[in-house]
């Protein structure tokens, strides 16, 4: 430890952190825009993409000086993200401990947004109850998909998928990353993954009403974030599987590895599997084929099982903390 003493009440008041930052995230929910950290990264992500990446209508850019570009774009906003999260976090580990501890949460609790992505998928089923429209509309909110065609089934299935991989992106990685490098290790995930929201395409999307071209502009910011969220994404599944009461799991790698994404797919195999439903997207891949389609009890099952997740990832963290297990 830098800051904290390594005496076991110093330990015991930054093993809280964790815990504290999920019952503030639950109660008082997502800051104001203004005051949010990944709303300024998306800012600068703009910004900065628009310079990066060539308008799609061009001819191809030189995909070297396109890559480079990316790559220092994005390497200069982690550099500033985990600058400023070491420098806040020096900060307030200076406080006496208690203080220093709810601070510290404080910061940490816009990093993870579990209450926001459970609450958003619960209204994916509310809104389907009203009509299919509702429904669609609803889920636009939480996926980048076309979601003007899916049916009642598909709809559900896209929620429960966006749940099982924000589930890891939102609350098991930032947590994992906070455990490892403390709150500079968090933002640096948050970063990565706002990134790769916003610029891991493989083609032209449209950015401040440009469609630009981010084939070469945003391959190193996919690579980061597939870099730093590979172990969570698994551990994500593990914990679905452990406390689905999963008693197959020999299927889940297999299962995983059938999406594009070489993390992706493994939280939403075990959830498939875990809630024995079939989850997939149209003409891409589909998962546990053998399932039945999800109903509406199914969305609800798989809140409640993320909701579990959530917890124990948090507990997990806390008790690594009080073990003295960061490096930090």
């Amino acid at each position: 430890m830098i800051f904290f003493s390594a005496s076991p009440a110093s330990l015991a008041w930054l093993a809280l952190v964790p815990a504290l930052a999920l019952v503030i995230d639950r109660s008082l929910g997502e800051p104001a825009a203004r005051w949010h950290p990944v709303v300024w990264m998306g800012r600068y992500l703009a910004w900065a993409g628009a310079r990066v990446a060539p308008p799609a209508d061009l001819p191809e850019a030189g995909r070297a000086p396109v890559f480079w570009r990316g790559a220092a774009a994005w390497c200069l906003g982690a550099l500033a993200v985990t600058t400023l999260a070491f420098g806040l976090q020096t900060g307030v580990l200076r406080l006496p401990d208690w203080a220093g501890a709810l601070l510290l949460a404080l910061l940490l609790k816009p990093l993870l947004a579990w209450a926001l992505l459970h609450d958003e998928v619960l209204a994916v089923e509310q809104a389907l109850a009203r009509s299919l429209a509702d429904g669609r509309a609803q889920l636009a909110r939480l996926v980048s998909r076309d979601v003007s065609a899916l049916s009642e089934a598909e709809v559900r299935e896209s929620a429960i998928e966006s749940l099982a991989e924000n589930l890891n992106d939102s609350l098991v990685a930032p947590l994992l990353w906070f455990m490892l490098l403390g709150l500079p290790g968090a933002a640096l995930f948050r970063f990565a993954n706002t990134a790769d929201a916003m610029w891991g395409y493989r083609g032209a999307r449209s950015l401040a009403g440009v469609a630009r071209d981010w084939t070469w502009a945003g391959r190193w910011a996919a690579r980061a974030d597939d870099v730093l969220a590979w172990l969570p994404a698994r551990i994500t599944a593990v914990l679905l599987v452990a406390l689905g009461v999963l008693r197959d799991w020999r299927q889940l790698p297999t299962q995983a590895r059938r999406t594009p994404s070489p993390n992706g797919g493994w939280p939403m195999a075990a959830m498939a599997l875990a809630l024995g439903v079939r989850l997939g997207k149209p003409g891409v891949y589909r998962l546990n084929e053998t399932g039945r389609s999800p109903q509406p009890a199914d969305l609800l099952r798989a809140c409640a099982l993320g909701s579990r997740v959530a917890i124990a990832a948090t507990l997990l963290t806390c008790a690594a903390l009080l073990a003295g297990a960061a490096p930090w």
